[in-house]
């Protein structure tokens, strides 16, 4: 594909690596993403849980109603060390949230801790089309498969929120379908970055809960850098589209939690092939996205430039309509 090959051309040219467009959020048409989330006094009284979202090995996560504004968002809690002085230095760090203005990153309204059960609470802005995970999987339950456009946008989308990440000097390190989350009317938005370093210490899962979508650089004890959010970008995609979690392939036996991050580390990345109905272009990217080497592995600025997100960036995709075609 002469397009593709001029794709690798085009890198190596610093020039051509553009920043990425940002959205008009103002009434105006101007843009608003430098202005802080408005405050909210969060603390334990003024948050009245609701219905559980979701559950996993770094937390649960609840729908909950902000009690002096009615403002719905979600609160995630996680168990974590119990002394006060690792509480307030999580607190300080996870402060600088409320900065992060992005529309391919949920808000962050702040965190209050529950001394007695030894937990913190994060609230952050509900998504009312859920997470990737739930969404794949109920387009898997109706035996269909996410179109690609739809798969091109989350590319799209997810890049963009690495790129503002990584221009804020943040390193996602937790890159999956299910933090990665829909609005109703069609934003896709990342959450879950590792900003708090303290938190992620004083978690004792945190390998654990991460491994399955860990670059193969970090399974082996490397330094993180943000092209492995890139292959973490790259395996949730080829799940996305093939309804399963792609490694080991189909047919293969099961493997035990050591077996599977060794399986990733030494046998061939997965793919998209043309044969299944996927472009070239398609195929191709999730390619990149895991290529081995890190350091052959493009970055998400780089990615952007990939033909089949320019092709994606001019396509018209109404996810608004697609999502809620996927709940009703």
């Amino acid at each position: 594909m002469n397009n593709v090959l001029e794709y690798s051309r085009y890198l190596s040219n610093s020039d051509n690596l553009r920043r990425p467009a940002r959205r008009s959020n103002g009434a105006d048409g101007s843009d608003e993403s430098d202005s802080l989330t408005p405050f909210l006094d969060i603390k334990a009284e003024n948050i009245e849980f609701g219905t559980r979202l979701g559950e996993g090995s770094m937390g649960t996560v609840y729908k909950a109603v902000f009690r002096p504004t009615q403002l719905v968002l979600a609160v995630k809690t996680m168990v974590v060390d119990p002394d006060p002085a690792v509480h307030k230095q999580i607190i300080r760090e996870l402060s600088f949230l409320r900065t992060c203005q992005s529309d391919y990153i949920v808000s962050y309204y702040g965190t209050f801790f529950d001394e007695d059960q030894s937990s913190i609470a994060m609230c952050i802005e509900y998504c009312d089309g859920g997470s990737l995970d739930a969404i794949y999987k109920r387009i898997r339950d109706r035996q269909a498969r996410i179109g690609e456009g739809v798969l091109g946008k989350i590319a799209e989308s997810v890049l963009h929120g690495f790129v503002y990440l990584h221009d804020h000097r943040i390193i996602h390190r937790d890159v999956k379908p299910s933090n990665i989350l829909v609005t109703g009317t069609g934003q896709i938005k990342l959450c879950d970055f590792g900003v708090s370093g303290e938190l992620v210490n004083s978690m004792a899962q945190t390998f654990v809960g991460t491994g399955h979508y860990m670059a193969p650089e970090r399974i082996q004890g490397g330094g993180y850098a943000v092209q492995s959010d890139v292959w973490s970008l790259g395996v949730s995609l080829v799940e996305i589209a093939q309804n399963r979690f792609p490694f080991p392939p189909p047919g293969h036996p099961p493997l035990a939690f050591i077996e599977l991050v060794d399986y990733i580390v030494r046998m061939p990345q997965p793919e998209l092939t043309e044969a299944d109905g996927w472009s070239a272009e398609c195929c191709h990217f999730v390619s990149v996205c895991l290529i081995k080497d890190p350091s052959r592995r493009p970055s998400p600025r780089e990615m952007l430039l990939h033909p089949f997100i320019v092709r994606t960036e001019a396509a018209n995709i109404d996810l608004k309509r697609w999502i809620g075609e996927v709940w009703a």
